[in-house]
């Protein structure tokens, strides 16, 4: 999955998106790792007049249903599961054959997450005295980004309306799309084999039109970044309590290349 993301759009004075711009005002761009599990916000990009325009703003990740009324029952919810990301194959029927809880933002709330780029976990078998590989697995970090990239570019997403009737206050909310892992991912995230959605420029702008169906949001929702597009490498333990820059490549001995 990815709770894990970085935005480093620090040049830019416009964000595009095939012929439309927008001026990149009051918001903080320069977000080398943040998890989702700190619940905050994150710049996204939004739909406006039915897609002719788009909005720069900032949403909360975590994509809240509508059956979560208040922060108590938000709080006690998490310690359930979590909803910052959402399966790509899961956005209209969960895997119970149920409604899925996406299906709102799925229809009417499809926006765009900013990215420079994010970090997932690879397992590694731990080596016994004697070098054999054991059950036991140690998790190596990795920054995983596009090659050739400009300083940023979007994942799909979901969002709806939250409404906190206790008080009376509402924020739009958000969860990563995710799809089956490409052939790179499969090797870095190689426990849940997932990735997030990654969507070109022309299929970006896409996603965030009025009047797609079903089927072809299902399709945008499970398109796969091709791998040899993609570039990774090994980062530190402690990445999110770093200082300094917290993607610099790091060593470690014993490392099977990718």
């Amino acid at each position: 999955m990815c709770y894990y993301n970085s935005c480093r759009v620090s040049r830019a004075e416009y964000i595009r998106l095939m012929s439309i711009e927008k001026e990149i005002r009051n918001l903080r761009l320069l977000r080398p790792v943040q998890s989702g599990f700190v619940y905050g916000n994150w710049p996204v990009v939004k739909s406006l007049n039915a897609g002719k325009d788009m909005e720069l703003t900032e949403m909360h990740w975590e994509y809240i249903p509508s059956f979560i009324h208040n922060a108590d029952e938000l709080k006690e919810a998490r310690k359930m599961y979590t909803t910052l990301n959402a399966k790509g194959e899961n956005l209209f029927v969960n895997e119970k054959g149920r409604q899925s809880i996406f299906k709102e933002g799925a229809t009417r709330g499809r926006c765009l997450v900013l990215s420079s780029g994010f970090y997932e976990w690879r397992h590694i078998p731990k080596l016994g005295k004697k070098g054999q590989p054991l059950k036991q697995t140690e998790k190596i970090p990795y920054y995983i980004s596009l090659k050739n990239q400009p300083e940023y570019f979007f994942m799909a997403a979901v969002y709806r309306e939250w409404e906190n009737t206790e008080m009376q206050q509402s924020a739009d909310t958000f969860a990563i799309v995710t799809t089956a892992a490409n052939t790179l991912m499969q090797q870095i995230h190689n426990s849940k084999m997932r990735m997030p959605v990654i969507l070109p420029e022309a299929l970006a702008f896409e996603w965030i039109q009025d009047g797609l169906s079903e089927e072809r949001i299902k399709e945008l929702a499970t398109y796969q970044y091709k791998a040899e597009d993609m570039i990774a490498w090994p980062v530190a333990k402690n990445f999110v309590e770093m200082e300094e820059d917290p993607s610099t490549a790091f060593h470690y001995d014993q490392l099977p290349a990718l």
